[in-house]
């Protein structure tokens, strides 16, 4: 689990960028994305001059690094210029609209949540690549703002209880399946000895003596 840096209480504060709502969705989770996503695209010698205080991008210097500043800045207020248009990563997506791993993966194979293209990355400690559908913010921004979450939800449910109600007919018929031929099997064995009493004109035979 990574830890996060620890401010500097010495380090000035040379700029600040709050990020707006329609940048974070409204979620933490994306305001730090946006964080990681922008400290990336800097120079690795000033990746450390750049924080982030309650949804609130800070660049602070320490003492002689004045010479940096117009570097950084320069690249972080570019970045920010487009930031609302940048893609929702799934951690993301999950908790803008508050959904399972589960659910986006069901989501997103139905078509229902609409995959905005795939970003492939290498995180540390880890060998291979992986790649992962991002999704337009735009588009999540709607799904967030029609509540379409509780209408899919109440859909897979209704789904769910019809599955099941089939499931309980198939099975219903099979057993039912398994009894027919159960006594189509007794009645093709046809009448014992034992049970000559019940056919239709056997005394008679008997009282003639044509079976003795």
């Amino acid at each position: 689990m990574s830890t996060r840096r620890k401010i500097n209480a010495t380090a000035k504060l040379i700029g600040e960028w709050p990020l707006t709502p329609a940048a974070t969705l409204g979620s933490s989770v994306r305001a730090r994305g946006i964080f990681l996503e922008l400290r990336a695209r800097l120079p690795m010698e000033f990746r450390k001059l750049l924080h982030i205080e309650s949804r609130v991008l800070t660049l602070r210097l320490s003492e002689g690094a004045e010479n940096d500043v117009q570097v950084v800045f320069g690249i972080v207020s570019k970045a920010l210029q487009n930031i609302e248009d940048l893609p929702v990563i799934p951690r993301e997506i999950e908790d803008i609209l508050t959904i399972s791993t589960a659910e986006r993966h069901r989501w997103l194979k139905d078509g229902r949540l609409q995959s905005a293209g795939t970003k492939t990355v290498k995180l540390r400690g880890r060998a291979r690549n992986i790649t992962f559908h991002v999704f337009d913010p735009q588009h999540v921004e709607d799904v967030l703002d029609r509540d379409l979450v509780t209408v899919w939800r109440e859909q897979d449910a209704a789904t769910a209880a019809e599955n099941r109600r089939r499931a309980a007919g198939k099975a219903a018929m099979k057993r039912a399946q398994r009894s027919g031929r159960g006594t189509a099997a007794s009645a093709g064995r046809g009448p014992d000895e034992n049970s000559h009493s019940s056919l239709r004109g056997w005394e008679d035979f008997e009282n003639d003596g044509l079976l003795r």
